[in-house]
């Protein structure tokens, strides 16, 4: 598989991931505690995905680690919300955990990829 490949992948996953949170996010009843979650949530979701095509582009390998840790910590959010959205609306709590899994996931690649580039990083 070759790098082109690869990054197709993520970005596919990273889109795959925000469209699957929209979908769940919308099934929640909106009350005024919901609408800033959800609204919080969503912006997380979408934000980790459009981080990781931007560090595609990165002019620089200091740039892309850059880019690579905006993705963890947009990651790390969205995890945070799902959190609270799951303790504020447990009817839908074992959906949001899996969402969280794939956060986790998601996660975890960032933070190999951003081990990677600075172990290879030029001084």
């Amino acid at each position: 598989m070759n790098n082109q490949s690869i990054k197709y992948n993520l970005e596919d996953r990273t889109a795959v991931f925000a469209e699957t949170a929209i979908s769940l996010l919308k099934t929640i009843p909106i009350s005024p505690l919901n609408k800033r979650l959800i609204e919080q949530c969503v912006g997380a979701a979408g934000s980790l995905g459009a981080n990781y095509c931007e560090a595609n582009e990165a002019e620089s390998k200091k740039d892309f680690i850059h880019k690579i840790g905006i993705c963890k910590k947009e990651t790390k959010e969205v995890m945070h919300w799902l959190r609270l959205l799951a303790s504020s609306n447990p009817e839908v709590k074992d959906t949001l955990r899996k969402l969280w899994q794939e956060a986790h996931e998601l996660l975890l690649i960032f933070s190999s990829i951003s081990r990677t580039s600075r172990k290879s990083k030029v001084k």
